[in-house]
C-alpha cells in the first residue's frame, strides 16, 4: 500500500470511529434530549442506521485497496482459524438470546415514545459476560484476526482493535453512570476483552450481582 492509501484508509476509519463515539456519548444524548425531546424515541434507530451507512465508506476503501496477501492460513492452521471463526459466529448467535433485541435496535424506545437518555434494559450478566465484559467485541476480534491478511485488512484490523479497546472504556463510563457500584464491582472481577482463567464470575456470583442491581434500582 502506498502512503497516501494508508492515510486515506486510516482517515476513513478514524472519522467513522469518531462519529460513532460522539453519537453514542451521553453528552450528545443529553443535548438532543434537552433541545429536541421529540427526537429521542427515534435516537437509537437513527444511531444504528447511521452506523451502518457510514461503515460503507471504510469497508469499500478496504476492498478497493486490497493487495497481495501478507499471510494465508493453510493446512492445520486453516482448520484451526476457520474453526475459531465458526465458533465466534455461533457464539454471537447464541448470545443474542440474552439481549433485548427490541431495545438494542431502538424499536422499543420508538414504539413506547421513550424520551429518556438512559438505556431501558436492566443490568444482566449473560454466560459470556461472566468471562469478558464485552463479548461481542471479543468475538469480533476472533473473526478479524483469523482471516487471511493483506495490507488493507491488516491496517483495518489494527485500527478496529484499538477502537475496541478505547471504545469499550468509553462505553463503560456510561455503564457505570447507569448501574453505579454494581458495575464497578463487576468490572473489577471480569476482564474486558480477553478471557483470563483467574478472573471470571461463577453463576452464583453473577446472580448475586444481578440481584444487587435490582435491589438498588428499587
Amino acid at each position: 500500500m502506498a502512503l497516501m492509501d494508508v492515510l486515506l484508509l486510516a482517515t476513513a476509519w478514524g472519522a467513522y470511529f469518531a462519529i460513532h463515539s460522539i453519537a453514542a456519548s451521553l453528552g450528545l444524548k443529553h443535548h438532543v434530549a434537552a433541545r429536541w425531546p421529540k427526537l429521542m424515541p427515534a435516537y437509537r434507530l437513527l444511531f444504528n442506521a447511521l452506523a451502518l451507512l457510514l461503515l460503507l465508506l471504510p469497508v469499500a476503501l478496504m476492498h478497493q485497496l486490497k493487495g497481495e496477501f501478507l499471510w494465508q492460513w493453510s493446512g492445520p492452521g486453516a482448520w484451526l482459524t476457520n474453526g475459531l471463526a465458526l465458533l465466534a459466529v455461533l457464539g454471537f448467535l447464541w448470545s443474542l438470546r440474552y439481549y433485548d433485541g427490541m431495545e438494542f435496535f431502538g424499536l422499543r424506545q420508538w414504539r413506547g415514545d421513550v424520551r429518556t437518555v438512559e438505556d431501558q434494559e436492566s443490568f444482566r450478566i449473560s454466560p459470556l459476560h461472566r468471562f469478558v465484559r464485552h463479548p461481542w467485541y471479543a468475538l469480533a476480534l476472533v473473526l478479524i484476526w483469523t482471516r487471511d491478511m493483506e495490507p488493507a485488512l491488516l491496517l483495518s484490523a489494527v485500527l478496529i482493535t484499538l477502537y475496541f479497546v478505547i471504545g469499550s472504556r468509553l462505553e463503560e463510563g456510561k455503564l457505570m453512570a447507569y448501574h453505579g457500584e454494581v458495575y464497578r464491582r463487576y468490572r473489577m472481577q471480569v476482564p474486558a476483552l480477553i478471557p483470563l482463567p483467574w478472573r471470571y464470575l461463577s453463576k452464583a456470583e453473577a446472580v448475586a450481582l444481578e440481584q444487587q442491581a435490582q435491589s438498588e434500582k428499587g
